[in-house]
């Protein structure tokens, strides 16, 4: 039985050939995520604005009504709640953002707990609530800038990581392609204003390794190529590093994106912006690991001969002696 193969052997298409298109597209969706972040800001959570988050059990339930809770606590006027299983599977936690003026005024946000305990001990008679936790928005503040300084120096140690495994000018490319994936989800967070998380963090975390390990791929293939093909154009040499190993890139991004497609359309809400942001990762990743990091690489001026140690006068007459005795 002949077996299904998605990319055909020996492909060779000509990536490098749009590059300059593509770099062009890049750049302007960065400006454009980077002037969305700023013009229209990212929708932050409870996890980056402080919050409530109320804890309850059904005492004489197998599992909480999650979908009657979220159409009941909406109701109340306090925006939308975020409903999670604590726990056991009649257990849940309720987050909520403090309401306008909570910093000043403490009340407010104890008036809207009260309120909302209230309601569901009215439409749920075995509901206990076992506590009522809050979280200031200065704490969560300081959150919102440690996940980002997260960001930053995850992406600054990978870099250096494969500055030192390979040559600075691969540092370059491979922090240029994080950069990349990591502005344009961004971009994504704040033109949709889907809510900005914790999970959220997470999942830039998760898509920063995706891009590296795609990144690191073809860096090891060109590596190998420049010593084996030392006449061979660059050009040609990343177009040929890059080919090969793209039915390993794409059948491990068509897998990936099977799954995620799935809990796109059939999973929970509460892990729908995580979902969404791995989806587009998956996307721009693959992307920038041909068109971001690889070209980069001519412009920085690599060649097949860059990386052979140069030989000083006495090697070469070291080398010479030997080759006449």
């Amino acid at each position: 039985m002949k077996l299904l193969k998605l990319v055909p052997d020996n492909t060779n298409i000509k990536f490098l050939r749009w590059s300059k298109p593509f770099y062009v597209v890049s750049f302007l969706l960065i400006a454009v995520s980077i002037a969305l972040i700023f013009t229209r800001g990212l929708n932050l959570g409870v996890d980056f604005v402080g919050g409530q988050m109320i804890r309850v059990t059904f005492e004489r339930s197998a599992t909480a009504p999650v979908a009657e809770l979220r159409d009941e606590v909406d109701a109340l006027g306090f925006g939308e709640p975020i409903i999670q299983q604590f726990g056991k599977p009649n257990e849940v936690s309720i987050r909520m953002k403090l309401p306008e003026g909570s910093e000043d005024n403490a009340s407010l946000a104890d008036e809207m707990a009260r309120k909302i305990t209230t309601a569901i001990k009215a439409a749920h008679a075995d509901a206990r609530i076992d506590g009522v936790d809050s979280v200031s928005g200065k704490v969560s503040g300081e959150l919102f800038g440690t996940g980002m300084w997260a960001l930053g120096l995850a992406m600054l140690g990978i870099s250096i990581y494969i500055w030192i495994r390979f040559e600075w000018q691969f540092g370059v490319g491979a922090l240029l392609a994080l950069v990349h994936d990591v502005t344009l989800t961004l971009g994504m967070f704040a033109l949709t204003q889907m809510e900005f998380d914790l999970n959220i963090v997470a999942a830039l975390l998760t898509l920063i390794g995706y891009s590296l390990n795609d990144t690191i791929v073809i860096y090891d293939r060109i590596r190998e190529n420049m010593k084996k093909y030392r006449r061979m154009p660059m050009p040609e040499l990343l177009d040929l590093s890059v080919n090969e190993p793209l039915s390993r890139t794409v059948v491990t991004s068509l897998s990936m994106l099977i799954t995620l497609g799935a809990l796109l359309l059939l999973g929970p809400n509460v892990i729908f912006g995580f979902t969404a942001a791995i989806t587009l990762g998956i996307f721009v990743g693959t992307y920038s690991s041909i068109y971001m990091s690889a070209p980069i690489l001519i412009w920085l001026k690599v060649n097949p001969k860059s990386f052979v140690p140069t030989e000083s006068d006495i090697d070469r007459q070291e080398r010479l002696t030997r080759e006449r005795g």
